[in-house]
């Protein structure tokens, strides 16, 4: 076997180490019934392949669906791999890889956004400045007291990230995140 395509413990050693790993935003609906979400995760975890976001909610509540998003990498053909493998599992009705669809439509990324709730210091001089910063990202105070601010933000990804990272010198004292929900532009659907 050659060197590069030794295995790993994950199942990225299939593919040539010249393909190269990208990041791809999934989406898929099931229905909405105990144990779905297991099969689905059990999939990535039994395969090697990581999750970087993974987002689940009711999405059609007479219909019974839900609809969850994952962010995985992987080489190309790693991800045909992975949406195969979720279109055989039984209460999955649909795959869409809303990276290609966007790639398709003529854009970069499909809409992504995450929440966040981060907690903070709110002491002294500080105080004022940990405000200051909220407002520049629009961040909104949820609660604050004496000591403390919790300030929700929603954005890309990369947003939250800088503003956690502008946060830890003020006194960040706690993080929390929703991971990322997807749509693609355009008039049609998943």
């Amino acid at each position: 076997m050659n060197a590069h395509l030794q295995p790993t413990g994950s199942a990225y050693f299939i593919s040539p180490e010249t393909a190269a790993v990208e990041s791809h935003t999934l989406s898929v609906l099931v229905d909405n019934e105990p144990g779905v979400l297991a099969r689905v995760i059990g999939l990535f975890s039994g395969r090697g392949y990581n999750i970087e976001s993974l987002t689940v909610s009711e999405t059609e509540h007479q219909a019974h669906l839900s609809r969850i998003t994952v962010v995985t990498r992987g080489t190309p053909q790693v991800l045909e791999q992975i949406k195969a493998q979720l279109e055989r599992i039984v209460p999955v009705h649909r795959v869409v890889d809303l990276t290609v669809r966007a790639r398709e439509l003529g854009q970069d990324r499909p809409i992504e956004r995450e929440v966040a709730l981060i907690k903070v210091i709110g002491e002294g001089e500080m105080r004022a400045e940990t405000l200051r910063l909220a407002d520049a990202f629009h961040a909104k105070v949820v609660d604050a007291t004496i000591g403390h601010f919790i300030l929700e933000i929603t954005g890309k990804s990369s947003k939250i990230d800088q503003f956690v990272a502008i946060m830890k010198p003020l006194g960040l004292i706690e993080v929390c995140r929703t991971g990322i929900a997807a749509m693609n532009r355009g008039v049609q659907g998943m």
